[in-house]
């Protein structure tokens, strides 16, 4: 069985060692979704919400999240970040709102939790501007659904999800 590797040989917490990998380019991307009532979705959608443009809101707040993670996850490298982009989509059938975000680094250890981190502040800045309309509201499947780079190469939701 292998070692976690963020424990040290005495089993206290550590953060990973990366000095000996290559940079290379690395992409993650996350999604997640909040499911909300008719009446939020229509508000939000519409604008009409009293905090104003919850969209553009969520789109900063995903995006100052991603470049805040080592601060939010404890043992989450410092990255120098090239690229994120958070994409919002309102879904009728949920009802809701889908979460997208596509983080790029050029390092030594990959992006999955700025990717992970800016769909749920996203997610949360979507509740925190719609919440007087409908506090039922669920933030749901935050997940990872691609990575690549790094000597894991890639993994791809979509694809091991057509295999099973």
């Amino acid at each position: 069985m292998t070692r976690p590797t963020h424990l040290d040989e005495s089993g206290a917490a550590r953060m990973v060692d990366v000095s000996g990998k290559p940079a290379t380019r690395r992409v993650a991307r996350a999604s997640g979704r909040i499911r909300m009532g008719a009446e939020a979705l229509d508000a939000l959608v519409e604008g009409s919400l009293p905090k104003g443009d919850a969209f553009a809101v969520a789109r900063v707040a995903g995006i100052q999240a991603a470049k805040r993670a080592p601060d939010l996850v404890p043992l989450c490298h410092p990255l120098s970040l090239d690229s994120i982009a958070v994409d919002l989509a309102p879904d009728r059938e949920l009802p809701g709102v889908v979460a997208r975000a596509e983080v790029v680094t050029t390092g030594r250890t990959g992006a999955e939790m700025e990717a992970l981190v800016a769909v749920s502040a996203a997610l949360l800045a979507i509740y925190d501007m719609t919440k007087s309309l409908d506090r039922s509201m669920a933030i749901e499947a935050v997940r990872l659904e691609h990575k690549s780079g790094g000597s894991s190469g890639v993994w791809d939701r979509a694809e091991r999800e057509e295999a099973e």
